[in-house]
C-alpha cells in the first residue's frame, strides 16, 4: 500500500505540474504581449526567446515602471525556465501592479520551482484573496498543501472551490484525481 501511495504522489505532482504549466501559459497568452498573439508559445523558437528577453530589457532599461514590458520580460524567462530572473521581473511588475492576480500567481510558480512553498502559498492566497474566482491560484494553493507541504486537509477546501467553478475543464479533471487520490491516501487512516 505504501508503494502504491508514493507511486500515486509521485503522478500527482507530475500531472499537477504539467496542469499548472498548461493552465498558465494559457493565462499568459491573452496578456496583451508583443508577439503572442501571433504566435502560439510552443512555436516560438529559443532564438525568438532571446530576442524578445533581449528587446524587453532594453525597454524596462529605459522604462523602468512599464509593467506591460516587466510582465512581457517575466513570462519569456518563466518560459525558458529563468527562474531567479523571471522571480525578479514579476517582482518588478508587482512593485508597479500589486494585484496583478496572473503575475502574483506566475511568480508563486517560480517560487515553487524553487522550493519556496511559503512564498509560493503567500502569492497564491494573495491572488485569491484579489480575485476569488481567480482558477489558477485556487489550483494552485490546493497543489502546494496537498504535494509539497503534505496538508491535504488544507488543500481540500481550495480544491472543492474550483470544482464549484469549474467541473468539466482538463484541470478539473486533475483536481478530481487529487481530491480522489487524497480520499484514498486517507482512508486507510479512518478506519
Amino acid at each position: 500500500m505504501k508503494k502504491e501511495t508514493v507511486l500515486f504522489t509521485v503522478v500527482a505532482l507530475i500531472v499537477g505540474l504539467l496542469g499548472g504549466y498548461l493552465i498558465f501559459s494559457i493565462s499568459n497568452a491573452g496578456k496583451g504581449q508583443q508577439g503572442a498573439a501571433t504566435a502560439p508559445e510552443a512555436a516560438i523558437a529559443p532564438n525568438d526567446y532571446a530576442q524578445r528577453i533581449a528587446q524587453a530589457e532594453k525597454v524596462v532599461a529605459t522604462e523602468p515602471k512599464n509593467v506591460n514590458a516587466w510582465i512581457s520580460l517575466g513570462n519569456d524567462y518563466f518560459d525558458t525556465e529563468q527562474i531567479p530572473k523571471a522571480i525578479n521581473a514579476y517582482g518588478k511588475a508587482l512593485e508597479l501592479d500589486p494585484n496583478n492576480t496572473n503575475v502574483l500567481t506566475d511568480q508563486g510558480v517560480m517560487f515553487r520551482k524553487t522550493g519556496w512553498f511559503d512564498k509560493a502559498l503567500a502569492n497564491f492566497i494573495k491572488a485569491n484573496k484579489v480575485d476569488p474566482k481567480h482558477l489558477p491560484s485556487l489550483f494552485n494553493i490546493g497543489i502546494v498543501y496537498q504535494i509539497d507541504l503534505k496538508q491535504p486537509e488544507k488543500a481540500l477546501p481550495y480544491l472543492k472551490e474550483y470544482l464549484k467553478m469549474d467541473s468539466g475543464s482538463q484541470t478539473a479533471l486533475q483536481v478530481k484525481d487529487l481530491l480522489q487520490q487524497q480520499g484514498k491516501a486517507m482512508a486507510p487512516t479512518m478506519k
